[in-house]
């Protein structure tokens, strides 16, 4: 690592142990029952713990047997200042720093700096800005000094990006989205005045990137078909991704017991991700530390035709020792093909399978399908849920969003065929699937 301070200027790092340790305990408190903030811990012996990165980008720690000014020492031990009040000196000194060297931060070391302020963030996003900071390491733009930045240069980077490079818009969306937030921390903190990356990206580059399509009620019926004659293994799952609108990664999540199919109910609080090194990894939406909205857990009522696909796979499901993943257990979907043995399938898994039966389906038949993805089939649920009449609210419960506009702008897709079949159900009464 370069010799320049490594700061953090709001949550200090702390271990990747540390945050799969915070993960599985419900809330992070004390022995006196005092929520703990983030990087603070309390020791087996009682002992205070505050973990940070110190200006020569070592980690390092500090301890107290306090936490505040109102607690006590214990007799017979040490006496040092409350463990809150180190806090506040280190980040001074760090602030102190920072602000130092702020005539030589260039854009790649802010970057970096804000990259590790972002500790409690999923792997992928990790390995996002690890992305980011690529780019910015061979990039010349990477090296200029942040006081020297301007809207005028920020623009005219992400445009020789498109235009030179050929990046795609979703590719130069997720670099401004570190770029923004690194500038936005560096003008809270008086190194800059202004945020050059405060602008719309929408009326700086053309949006290039593909809409993510619903597909028709016909072609969902064809596909389906198609998948029960030429691979029933598969119709079950595809049926129930289709009429439940669940995530990719809530769906490899689902467990044994999340299921109550007596009540007709679907437990929805866990989502199964891989990480870029092929690690599978646990996201409890019921944890404080979770990193999604809390929207995301959910119940959701089921059809007779969905509980008895689940009941179909559970029937065939075989499974002598069952796979774990961070102490979870009892994966409803499990891949038998895995070169390191069985485990449970992922939203890449699912990628590969429907991939492989449309382009099967369109290498059959003249009238092709159009791309049909697990995310397809939770638009193609979200459309349809729509157009047969369901409230924007339950609409939204059921998606899991917690932004309403996303339910209605990003994951309905109405036309005019859709229109047409509203004036229809006025006068016939039919709704459904």
């Amino acid at each position: 690592m370069e010799n320049y301070d490594i700061i953090s200027l709001f949550n200090h790092s702390s271990s990747i142990s540390q945050r799969k340790e915070n993960t599985l305990s419900e809330k992070r408190r004390d022995n006196k029952n005092r929520i703990l903030r983030e990087n603070e811990l309390q020791k087996p012996d009682g002992r205070y713990e505050y973990r940070y990165v110190g200006a020569d980008g070592v980690r390092r720690s500090v301890y107290s047997w306090r936490l505040t000014t109102t607690d006590k020492t214990p007799s017979g031990k040490r006496d040092k200042p409350p463990l809150r009040r180190m806090e506040e000196e280190i980040t001074k000194d760090l602030m102190d720093g920072l602000a130092a060297q702020a005539d030589d931060l260039t854009v790649y070391d802010l970057c970096e700096k804000y990259f590790l302020t972002k500790i409690n963030v999923t792997k992928n996003t990790q390995a996002q800005y690890k992305t980011v900071l690529n780019v910015l390491r061979k990039h010349p733009f990477g090296k200029r000094k942040i006081k020297t930045v301007r809207t005028m240069e920020a623009k005219e980077f992400l445009i020789r990006l498109q235009q030179d490079e050929h990046r795609g818009y979703s590719s130069i969306h997720n670099i401004r989205g570190v770029l923004r937030p690194a500038f936005q921390m560096a003008t809270e903190n008086d190194l800059i005045r202004k945020n050059p990356f405060e602008f719309q990206l929408a009326d700086t580059l053309i949006n290039d990137s593909v809409k993510r399509q619903a597909v028709t009620k016909k072609q969902m019926r064809q596909f389906l078909a198609f998948v029960r004659q030429e691979a029933p293994e598969y119709w079950e799952a595809i049926y129930i991704l289709f009429h439940t609108g669940l995530r990719i990664s809530e769906f490899c999540g689902l467990t044994l017991s999340d299921l109550d199919l007596r009540n007709k109910k679907l437990k929805v609080d866990y989502q199964l991700q891989r990480d870029c090194d092929g690690t599978l990894y646990v996201i409890d939406g019921n944890l404080k530390e979770s990193t999604k909205t809390p929207e995301g857990v959910r119940t959701l009522p089921l059809t007779d035709e969905v509980v008895n696909a689940f009941k179909a796979v559970i029937k065939r499901r075989e499974c002598k020792i069952e796979p774990s993943v961070d102490g979870y257990t009892g994966f409803i979907w499990l891949n038998p093909r895995a070169r390191k043995g069985l485990r449970p399938m992922v939203g890449m898994d699912w990628e590969h399978i429907f991939k492989r039966l449309v382009n099967k389906y369109n290498s059959i038949y003249r009238v092709q399908l159009p791309t049909i993805t697990p995310h397809v089939c939770r638009h193609t649920y979200s459309t349809i849920m729509a157009v047969t009449g369901v409230s924007p609210k339950t609409l939204q419960y059921l998606m899991g969003h917690s932004d309403i506009s996303v339910t209605l702008n990003v994951y309905t897709h109405i036309g005019f065929e859709d229109a047409a079949n509203e004036l229809k159900k006025l006068h016939t009464g039919t709704y459904g699937f």
